[in-house]
């Protein structure tokens, strides 16, 4: 057990626990992380155990305790992963299309995260239990490139960089019928369908702002190649975005309707770029379309 004793000084007059602490602990701990501790009943004010929104005051003693990492129940699993950059504090896979990134349910072995705990020895616990180094994710169906940490620290780093959006992602996709503008911005907003919960929508209730940019490479006849670089990073962004716009992905049943040219959603991640945590260098790396969507080309 680990117990921080902070006392609240003028500049924290009136600020919300959570932020407070994120601010003056001097382990890098993330925002959520501590707010999953307050609602567990590990942080008090002035002996009086409160809640995650609680507001402080100059004085105020807080005392907050981290309890021992509980031992991860994922299973390392002995799966091959295309590893196209790796060093101590972190690893970029190229993920292929089909592959659960994280264990849910009904999804409990194959995932990324077993065959990254078989990978780095190390990785139990950081970032949380049941995401051990996942910092982003992508969908079961979309290939390409995905940055995991190996430490606490460079997790902490690269979560701020996806919050922020400093990162660059761009992917390749091809959508439904045929785009007539050569290149725009959609800003439009994204929260959970009304009806149907396991789905994104755009709303403007509820929601949160989502922008994704688009370039036409190519015309068909019936279906358009976009590069999409992404200004946010909400769930379903580019699948909810498209489908708005009349323009669904090829083959995604979930947003539009199956196709005989593709059995999945015709999406893949080809770049990712962002900042080396620990060296400060910028990074940038690019994957080859698989061989499902070449075939459309």
């Amino acid at each position: 057990m680990e117990t921080h004793r902070l006392k609240a000084q003028e500049k924290d007059n009136n600020k919300r626990l959570d932020l407070f602490l994120v601010e003056n602990l001097t382990a890098d701990y993330s925002r959520s992380f501590v707010q999953r501790l307050i609602l567990k009943g590990h942080a008090s004010v002035n002996d009086t155990v409160v809640k995650r929104h609680a507001r402080i005051k100059k004085g105020d003693l807080v005392v907050f305790t981290v309890p021992p990492p509980v031992e991860t129940r994922i299973s390392a699993e002995d799966i091959p992963l295309n590893i196209v950059f790796e060093d101590d504090h972190l690893i970029v896979i190229d993920k292929p299309a089909g592959m659960v990134v994280h264990p849910a349910v009904g999804n409990k072995r194959g995932t990324m995260v077993n065959a990254l705990l078989w990978h780095c020895k190390d990785l139990s616990g950081v970032g949380g239990q049941l995401r051990p180094g996942i910092v982003h994710r992508l969908d079961k169906d979309t290939s390409g490139l995905l940055v995991a940490a190996k430490d606490d620290y460079t997790h902490k780093r690269l979560s701020d960089q996806f919050k922020k959006r400093t990162t660059r992602r761009k992917y390749i996709a091809f959508v439904k019928g045929v785009v007539q503008l050569d290149n725009g911005t959609i800003d439009l907003p994204i929260g959970r369908h009304k009806r149907q919960r396991e789905k994104m929508a755009v709303s403007f209730t509820e929601a949160k702002d989502a922008i994704t940019h688009y370039k036409v490479l190519k015309r068909y006849d019936n279906y358009t190649m976009l590069e999409l670089e992404l200004g946010t990073g909400r769930t379903h962004q580019i699948r909810a975005h498209m489908e708005y716009l009349g323009h669904s992905l090829l083959g995604d049943k979930k947003y539009g309707k199956a196709s005989n040219l593709i059995e999945r959603h015709a999406l893949h991640a080809a770049m990712l770029g962002f900042k080396h945590p620990v060296t400060k260098k910028m990074m940038e790396f690019k994957s080859e379309m698989p061989d499902d969507m070449k075939r459309l080309l």
